[in-house]
This record gives C-alpha cells, sequence and structure tokens, in this order.
C-alpha cells in the first residue's frame, strides 16, 4: 500500500486494535524465574490508550504471546475481555471477530502491528500503521509509518491523532478521576 495521505482515513476510523510484541512494547522479553514473561509499557502509550477507552471507543489486542502480565496489564486499563486476544496465531480470524463483536466493518478499524504474521490483518483493515522500526515487509504494506518506534509511542501517536481529528484530545478529569478510584 502506498503511504499516501493517510489523514483522510482517520475520520472513518471507529476502533484500534494493536499487537504487543514490538508494538505496545519495544520488543524485549525477559524470562521471570516463576515462568512468565517480563514487557516493558510506556507511560505515554498507556495514557493514549486510556484516553481511547475512556471516550469509549473499542480497542482490542491481538498477541502471540500469552501472560497473566499481559491480562493483567490490559485489565487494569479497562479493556474488556471478549477485546483480548492472547496466543494468536492466526491474526485475522481474530481482527474479524473483534470486528464482529463490536459491530464494525474492517474498514473501519485501525490496526498496528510490526512483523509478518501482522501483514494479513494490516492488509484488511482501514488503516494500516506500523512503529518505526518496524520490519520492512510491514512498512511496505502500511498507510502511516509513525515516527515512534514499538514501545516508545507509537500507540499514543495514532490514538492522539485520531482523536485530534475529532476534537476530542482532551483529558475529561472526571472521567479519569472517577475511573481511577
Amino acid at each position: 500500500m502506498p503511504n499516501y495521505n493517510y489523514k483522510c482515513r482517520l475520520h472513518t476510523i471507529k476502533a484500534v486494535v494493536f499487537d504487543v510484541d514490538g508494538v505496545l512494547t519495544d520488543g524485549l522479553i525477559h524470562s521471570m524465574p516463576n515462568g512468565d514473561l517480563l514487557r516493558s509499557f510506556d507511560s505515554k502509550d498507556r495514557m493514549g490508550l486510556r484516553m481511547w477507552i475512556l471516550r469509549r471507543y473499542p480497542i482490542g489486542i491481538i498477541t502471540g504471546g500469552q501472560t497473566q502480565s499481559i491480562e493483567q496489564f490490559f485489565r487494569g486499563l479497562g479493556l474488556p475481555e471478549n477485546c483480548l486476544y492472547q496466543r494468536s496465531r492466526k491474526k485475522l480470524p481474530d481482527f474479524l471477530d473483534f470486528c464482529q463483536q463490536n459491530a464494525l466493518e474492517p474498514h473501519q478499524v485501525a490496526y498496528v502491528g510490526d512483523d509478518l504474521p501482522d501483514i494479513p490483518v494490516l492488509e484488511q483493515c482501514g488503516l494500516a500503521v506500523c512503529p518505526a522500526d518496524a520490519v520492512p515487509e510491514v512498512k511496505a504494506v502500511c498507510h502511516y509509518v509513525s515516527l515512534y518506534p514499538g514501545g516508545r509511542g507509537c500507540a499514543r501517536d495514532l490514538i492522539e491523532q485520531l482523536l485530534k481529528v475529532r476534537g476530542e484530545w482532551e483529558l475529561d478529569l472526571d472521567a479519569y478521576n472517577e475511573e481511577c478510584r
């Protein structure tokens, strides 16, 4: 897909779906003594995710990983249970299930991925996005390559753009404070 003016697509997007490793994290995974795998998430990306969720827009996570820490992180953000797909080996069926669960067409959903398993979804979604450090094959099929690498602001970049074109890039402190109680 050519990287033509992706901003025209921002207005049509009603939901976002993210891969985890290499998109919401920098891709480094550390093995813990208890067998869990430790990932590092960026606080600015986390705030962007919260802003999207507070505005009541659908959000999904599709990852090949499966750990308690992934589940805890996203449940802590308020992600609905049916929007977290772990151990996903074929991501397109999970993406289509997310669309169906949220009464959306694929062209209404942005997807952010960074590696080869993400390509089938990137080719079907309405706005294909990747971090600056995605593999070349992924960059070649994306509408937008973020200026930020995975785990270092890529998610925030997309969400901020989506909310700004809607005039909604403003923190609702009452909702944020209520949600944090």
